[in-house]
């Protein structure tokens, strides 16, 4: 069901949503969880060139990648599958992926040492963030759980 819904994005990058199912235990009793209806089950970025994407997110952040050709790539490691579709160049936008960090100092040099551009930092009741802009332009941020 994921390839399909991967290749009716590639062409209709519409998102697929199907119904509700329960998680499914393999074989070493690891709990699989599948799609739920309503809850966001892919996000995907936008890169001109991917092979620059793959190298940012694998080194900023683990991300691992499998090719579907020459202009999509999805990714896994993120907390939530997504992809990324290549020869598009991002478009800034209202809505922000969030990542989460236990060590916020750590997840930053990380993604500035990837080739990250550091765009702000802040304070938040709760917690504190920064956001980033990727090599290829994608705004995104990172947070972390104020200290106690």
């Amino acid at each position: 069901m994921r390839i399909l819904c991967l290749l009716a994005t590639l062409t209709f990058t519409a998102a697929c949503a199907p119904a509700a199912q329960t998680g499914t235990e393999t074989t070493t009793g690891e709990t699989v969880m599948g799609q739920k209806n309503n809850h966001i089950d892919y996000v995907e970025l936008a890169a001109e060139d991917i092979s620059v994407a793959k190298t940012f997110y694998n080194a900023a952040f683990g991300w691992e990648f499998q090719d579907w050709g020459e202009t999509y790539v999805s990714f896994t490691g993120a907390g939530l599958d997504g992809g990324i579709r290549g020869g598009e160049k991002p478009v800034q936008g209202s809505t922000t992926v969030i990542l989460y960090a236990d060590d916020l100092e750590a997840s930053e040099k990380r993604v500035v040492n990837a080739g990250g551009e550091i765009t702000e930092r802040h304070d938040f009741p709760g917690g504190r963030r920064f956001h980033f802009r990727d090599p290829s332009g994608n705004h995104l941020a990172v947070w972390t759980k104020a200290e106690e």
